[in-house]
């Protein structure tokens, strides 16, 4: 049996062709279904995300071709449609593929933690299906404790490389402790979404989303625990904000000087860190002269992010020198396995074979025979049971000029040299 990663992602495949290979989650549970039907494959899990779709597979002997056949089909496309773009790796590069996806490694942004939440969920999709057997469930659970190596070890994770991440990241050098702070997001669309889950995540103690559609604004509040405002309540809720991200469409800044430094008086000069992450402004540039208050603006964010960029690049090299050598503790262990699996077959081989001779001696004391007799045929008989088909398998590999099983069984049976 042998192992397979087979799929593409957004290095291989552009958008138009992920869209019609992705596997939602209702399909998921059928997809699962077909491919463990196929003849050649024992198990198998689908991970399928905005930038990847991958099937990992324990297989037969035709069992990729199989997978390779399936895929497509499965979506209604051709081969023509999919091949160009799809790689497969087998054995060790399968389990280094995995092993670098879990770690981020393979990630549009590099070391980014949400892919092996991902993973996890497939995994768990493939084990209600009981589609993973020991083999892949040992390598899911090696990539995830790899991948907390390489988060604990290493600081792919540590730097910002998204402005929203960066945005927070600056926050936190300032203020150090969220628990007691507010945060005034303004805007809601996908840069201030990932400002609210960083913020979330650190711990921020009250959160407020202002926009101007209030509704849109409730929808990214409600599942975060923040309030939502309309624009037109900022006025009444600035003074609160320790913390001010904004990031909207407008053409005309929503905040100007005079209302900064309203709040500031509010404030009894307690300050503010703001960062402008929008194009054109939010904000006015003249808010940066103000005492106590830290602006930033998203060329100031591109500077931490380049940064941030090539300390994770640093820490990734770190993290390959770690995945291979888990990737050859792995193969390791899959050895030892295949090592035990020729063992337990062997010994039952020896066993029955046993209690076929035993059987018959048994049968001969019962009709007379004298026990010295039934001792003497029945070690004769185990012996030549036992030895047959070696000797045969030997004899052959002789003739053929094959000496590697003659060196073999001398060390098997640890026989004297010649």
């Amino acid at each position: 049996m042998s192992i397979i990663a087979l799929g593409l992602n957004h290095r291989t495949a552009p958008l138009s062709v992920r869209e019609r290979v992705a596997f939602t989650t209702e399909r998921m549970q059928q997809a699962l279904g077909e491919m463990l039907r196929l003849p050649q494959v024992r198990e198998g899990a689908i991970v399928s995300t905005c930038n990847r779709t991958e099937v990992y597979a324990a297989v037969g002997e035709t069992g990729e071709q199989e997978v390779l056949r399936w895929f497509p089909e499965t979506h209604g496309l051709t081969d023509a449609e999919v091949r160009p773009y799809l790689y497969v790796h087998h054995e060790s590069e399968a389990i280094r593929h995995l092993l670098r996806v879990s770690s981020g490694l393979d990630s549009l942004v590099l070391g980014e933690p949400q892919i092996l939440g991902q993973i996890k969920t497939a995994y768990a999709h493939a084990g209600e299906m009981r589609a993973v057997g020991p083999l892949l469930n040992r390598l899911f659970q090696h990539a995830f404790s790899v991948a907390k190596q390489v988060r604990t070890d290493t600081a792919i994770g540590a730097s910002p490389v998204s402005v929203a991440f960066a945005a927070v990241s600056l926050a936190k050098q300032i203020f150090g402790d969220f628990n007691r702070k507010t945060a005034l997001l303004i805007g809601a669309g996908e840069t201030i979404e990932l400002a609210a889950r960083h913020l979330h995540s650190h711990g921020i103690g009250r959160m407020v989303i202002a926009n101007r559609t209030i509704e849109r604004a409730h929808a990214l509040a409600e599942p975060l625990g923040a309030y939502a405002i309309a624009l037109s309540e900022l006025g009444e809720h600035l003074h609160e904000a320790d913390i001010v991200i904004t990031a909207t469409a407008s053409t005309l800044p929503i905040l100007g000087k005079g209302a900064v430094e309203s709040a500031l008086k509010r404030r009894k000069r307690r300050p503010i860190f703001m960062v402008d992450i929008a194009v054109p402004r939010d904000i006015e540039p003249e808010v940066g002269t103000l005492e106590d208050v830290y602006l930033y603006t998203v060329d100031d964010l591109e500077q931490v992010i380049d940064e941030g960029r090539r300390s994770r690049q640093e820490a990734a090299l770190q993290a390959e020198e770690i995945i291979d050598t888990q990737v050859g503790h792995f193969v390791d262990w899959w050895r030892v396995q295949g090592g035990v699996a020729v063992i337990r077959e062997l010994r039952g081989h020896a066993e029955q074979v046993r209690d076929e001779v035993l059987e018959r001696a048994l049968r001969e004391l019962a009709h007379g025979h004298s026990a010295e007799d039934t001792l003497r045929h029945l070690a004769h008989a185990l012996t030549n049971k036992l030895m047959h088909e070696p000797t045969v398998a030997l004899r052959e590999a002789s003739q053929d000029g094959r000496n590697e099983l003659a060196l073999a069984t001398r060390r098997l049976f640890d026989l004297p040299h010649d």
